[in-house]
């Protein structure tokens, strides 16, 4: 298992850290991705294609790689994020954000051009209706948020990152793929997760190259393999025929299950009343990093993976 390393975060990319927040702090783990906005109308009744209901509507910090970055700092890590955010109001509101939340913002990439992303989402008593995630900033900043793994920074082509780094799909296809090959990332322990159904197939350059840790849920499992499958077992032993080194396979309420070329262990999550569900998947990855930087088990990680994606969506923080 990886021991989580301390980094120096002396490196101050087109951000400029922000008085008070964790300026010079050594970062646990890294999460690159998506730093947005979450915007979320939840309603407490069922909700069908065309459905007008009164419910709540939130604007919190979010992105997955925001989502996971929230759940390790709960958990006592101190992560950095790498992503981009646009040097608008909402841009300055959202790292103040991020600061207050104990993230390390040193590292973010600001854009004068590019405004700062957002999510927007629409839940029912019956799960997910629709979500749009608007995260082209994100896509259109490209390398550039990975600078400080290669300037020196965080890592650099001949002295690597070497600890953990969380990755989502939201990056794109050509940037994922050129991680895997990257120098600057031979040493990192890659935890991947592929954002969305819709970008699932993102992460095919991971089964290809046998690298990483993937988080997928059975219908992302079943993209990535071109296949359908009715259980998580299946699901993460066709991933590990397809090229996978190592994957978790979710299947909400059913069971999830951990593999790698050494075995499997599926477990079930505790039965709980659903409340919400934007961002249980991110709470799910998170908590089994923490686990494991813990040092606990294969099969005790999974559980208490399991126990805190089940706590998420029942209402209550993950702790």
């Amino acid at each position: 298992m990886t021991q989580l390393p301390h980094v120096p975060a002396s490196h101050q990319s087109d951000a400029t850290p922000l008085s008070g927040g964790p300026a010079s702090a050594q970062p646990d783990i890294l999460c690159i991705g998506s730093v947005l906005w979450d915007i979320i109308g939840r309603c407490t009744a069922e909700m069908q294609r065309g459905s007008d209901m009164p419910g709540r509507i939130t604007r919190l910090p979010g992105g997955v790689a925001m989502n996971i970055a929230m759940t390790l700092a709960r958990f006592g890590l101190r992560p950095a994020l790498l992503s981009a955010i646009g040097r608008d109001a909402e841009g300055d509101e959202l790292v103040h954000a991020c600061a207050h939340l104990g993230l390390i913002t040193d590292h973010l990439y600001r854009s004068e051009d590019l405004p700062t992303d957002r999510y927007m989402a629409v839940e029912g008593a019956n799960g997910l209706i629709a979500a749009i995630a608007d995260a082209h900033s994100l896509e259109a900043a490209g390398a550039k948020i990975l600078r400080p793994l290669i300037d020196g920074a965080l890592g650099s082509k001949d002295a690597p990152y070497s600890g953990p780094v969380a990755l989502d799909g939201n990056l794109t296809l050509s940037l994922l793929d050129d991680i895997t090959a990257n120098p600057a990332f031979a040493k990192a322990d890659l935890r991947v997760a592929p954002a969305s159904p819709g970008k699932a197939e993102r992460l095919r350059p991971f089964l290809l190259r046998s690298c990483g840790t993937l988080y997928v849920n059975l219908e992302e499992a079943g993209l990535l393999c071109q296949d359908e499958f009715t259980d998580s077992p299946t699901a993460a032993r066709a991933m590990l025929d397809r090229g996978a080194a190592r994957v978790l396979v979710t299947d909400g309420g059913s069971t999830a299950t951990e593999a790698d070329h050494d075995g499997l262990i599926t477990q079930a999550p505790p039965r709980v009343t659903v409340a919400r569900v934007t961002g249980a998947g991110d709470t799910f990855m998170a908590a089994h990093i923490a686990a494991e930087a813990r040092g606990e088990d294969r099969e005790t990680s999974l559980a208490s993976a399991l126990k805190a994606a089940a706590t998420y969506v029942s209402g209550e923080p993950p702790l």
